[in-house]
């Protein structure tokens, strides 16, 4: 009989929004594929995308995140320091997690996408309590130093050529040579 796993995603959508489209290379992921990668690879159940909240102008936005099969987070800022702010999701992230295992919520293990060095202890807390997974960075370029000892074991690049050609738009993958 096989086990099924129950695998939890948290994806820090600031760092992988910039990370893919702000770079020397840019490209856009399709975010329902990526649920649908997240989901066959890693055995993900639920996948939580965290966004610092900017206004209602962003719906459509909102709507594409939830569209995909995301469970949409956001991080409330004042009113009057919203455009001087970045999403800055990395707390409620941590806290999230952190809930879930001092809860002892019903999952197996964690994939966390970001690039960010902000997580690093929490990855080492996850991978010694043995609840993590992956952690997936959206590029090469903007993964943080923090992560050189972590083994290769534990990690991949979304712009990894085979990966990217699973979850970039299809009108960007005939730039990939597919």
């Amino acid at each position: 009989m096989d086990l099924i796993m129950k695998n939890l995603a948290f994806i820090d959508g600031q760092n992988l929004h910039l990370s893919t489209t702000l770079n020397k290379n840019p490209w856009k992921i399709n975010l329902a594929r990526f649920k649908v990668y997240l989901e066959q690879k890693y055995h993900v159940t639920d996948a939580y995308y965290f966004l610092g909240y900017t206004s209602d102008k962003e719906k459509d936005l909102y709507e594409n995140i939830q569209s995909a099969g995301f469970i949409l987070n956001f991080k409330k800022h004042n009113e009057e320091l919203v455009a001087k702010k970045k999403g800055n999701v990395d707390t409620e992230i941590v806290f999230q997690i952190m809930k879930k295992v001092c809860c002892k919520e019903s999952f197996d293990k964690i994939v966390l996408v970001s690039g960010d060095g902000d997580f690093k202890m929490l990855v080492d807390f996850l991978i010694e309590e043995n609840k993590f997974e992956k952690i997936l960075f959206p590029s090469r370029k903007n993964r943080s130093s923090l992560y050189k000892p972590l083994s290769n074991k534990f990690f991949s690049y979304l712009d990894d050529t085979d990966i990217k050609n699973k979850i970039i738009y299809a009108k960007e993958k005939g730039a990939l040579g597919n």
